[in-house]
């Protein structure tokens, strides 16, 4: 029975000059790391009153085949009153095998799904920088990678560019 599964779906994928599309995720990795308490130790007198920035980027770029890089950066910076408390930023990737999509699926892939992927492992490097720089744990809420997608791309219609990302 495994046998005859396994030889319809060999047979299936071989059906048309279009493969099968594929996903796999290959490596997650800091790619930069960066942590800044310019006012330390004095911060650590004062009363915590923190207000947080947070700035997030996304970038990819095709290396060889079907294999992209897909990097999410995560800056924050703390403030505690009108002084900078820390600065944290993290550059995490990840390397992903992604064949058999369209351009738009595949801009959506790469623009939104692997972004959401990356995005517990930065929340998760960017806590564990604060917590070794003294300061209160900063768990970051989650982000909805499909709806700032879906955003840019808007933006990127009315202003009458591309509305598909380019991969690099």
């Amino acid at each position: 029975m495994t046998d005859q599964t396994n030889t319809d779906a060999t047979a299936n994928q071989a059906v048309g000059d279009e493969e099968a599309p594929q996903f796999s995720l290959q490596r997650i990795y800091v790619r930069d790391l960066s942590f800044e308490a310019p006012k330390s130790p004095g911060i650590f007198r004062q009363e915590w009153t923190p207000s947080v920035s947070l700035d997030l980027n996304t970038r990819q770029k095709q290396l060889e085949n079907d294999f992209y890089e897909v990097v999410l950066t995560l800056s924050v910076e703390v403030k505690n009153g009108e002084e900078i408390a820390f600065i944290a930023e993290v550059q995490q990737a990840g390397i992903f095998l992604i064949k058999g999509l369209d351009a738009a699926s595949m801009s959506h892939t790469l623009g939104a799904f692997c972004p959401n992927i990356l995005f517990p492992y930065a929340r998760e490097t960017i806590d564990s920088l604060v917590v070794r720089g003294s300061f209160p744990a900063l768990m970051l809420a989650p982000v909805n990678f499909d709806a700032l997608y879906a955003q840019e791309l808007q933006r990127m219609q009315e202003s009458g560019e591309t509305p598909t990302p380019t991969v690099q």
